[in-house]
C-alpha cells in the first residue's frame, strides 16, 4: 500500500468513525451496511457528507448504492485521487 493510500485510508477511517463513534478503528476498517444496524438511510447520508468534505469529491445517487462497505468507500475515494475529473 503506497503512502498516499495509507493517507486516504486513515482520513476515512476518521470519517467513519465520525458517523459511528462507537466502533473502533478495526471494526470500521470491517464495516458492511448489511451488518452494521447503525449504518441506516441518515448515517448514509451523513457518512457521504463527510466524506464528500473530506476528500473533495461528489457522490451521485448512482454510487451511493454501491457503496455498502468501508472497502469499497474506500476504492471510490482511491479511484477519485487518481482520477479527480471522472468524479
Amino acid at each position: 500500500m503506497n503512502t498516499d493510500n495509507k493517507n486516504e485510508k486513515s482520513r476515512l477511517l476518521d470519517c467513519f468513525a465520525a458517523v459511528f463513534p462507537t466502533l473502533s478503528r478495526e471494526q470500521v476498517a470491517q464495516a458492511e451496511q448489511a451488518s452494521l444496524p447503525e449504518w441506516d438511510s441518515i448515517a448514509t447520508v451523513t457518512l457521504i457528507t463527510v466524506i464528500e468534505d473530506e476528500f473533495h469529491v461528489e457522490i451521485s445517487a448512482s454510487e451511493i448504492e454501491n457503496l455498502v462497505s468501508f472497502d469499497k468507500v474506500l476504492k471510490f475515494v482511491t479511484d477519485a485521487a487518481v482520477n479527480p475529473a471522472s468524479k
